[in-house]
């Protein structure tokens, strides 16, 4: 299977920058998106997307390939990362007008958000593969935001009854237990991402 450095570098010897910015912003726009909504926050994200956008169309061709495209598109989003927080100007002179690049830019906020509700039914699926009591402990945890003094007592059988060092207890207890979880929802994650 050809690389995608290799696709792009054909593209542009063939001098067909547009489809070559085209090609870069389908296979890595989602992850390039991802990383500065995840810097930024959302809308900063996406004006950052799209000076990057812009920014990688222009600099495609001066690409030496000294290393990987993907690795160049990370330091291209950083470099947008700093004009935009030092409040430097977006709209440089010379850029390839956003109009140009929209059905891109929709395709691949697109994919993004397909790629996250991929994820999300994904780590759905894994948590309802846990014992009952595991899923409860990240439910309570996680979606409903509980101290492990509170699942402490939810997990108690006489919650009445439970005295402070009761409570101290399986709360260490949960706590730890919680993690172990953690770690392997983590790693069974992790293992169905990577499966094509």
């Amino acid at each position: 299977m050809v690389s995608l450095d290799d696709r792009i570098r054909t593209l542009l010897a063939a001098r067909k920058v547009e489809e070559a910015t085209t090609l870069a912003l389908r296979e890595l726009g989602p992850e390039i998106l991802g990383f500065l909504s995840g810097v930024l926050g959302d809308d900063d994200g996406d004006e950052v997307f799209s000076a990057f956008s812009e920014q990688l169309w222009h600099s495609l061709e001066r690409f030496e390939g000294r290393c990987q495209l993907r690795t160049w598109t990370y330091v291209l989003a950083r470099h947008e990362i700093s004009r935009f927080r030092r409040g430097a100007r977006r709209h440089v002179d010379g850029r390839v007008p956003i109009s140009e690049l929209k059905e891109v830019l929709e395709a691949v906020r697109k994919t993004r958000s397909t790629l996250a509700a991929d994820r999300r039914r994904t780590l759905v699926r894994l948590r309802d593969e846990l014992p009952i009591d595991d899923r409860t402990l990240l439910i309570l945890r996680v979606d409903r935001n509980l101290g492990f003094d509170d699942i402490a007592l939810a997990f108690a059988d006489n919650p009445e009854t439970f005295t402070q060092d009761d409570r101290k207890r399986e709360s260490a207890r949960l706590r730890k237990r919680f993690q172990l979880v953690k770690q392997r929802l983590i790693a069974r994650a992790r293992v169905a991402y990577a499966e094509p």
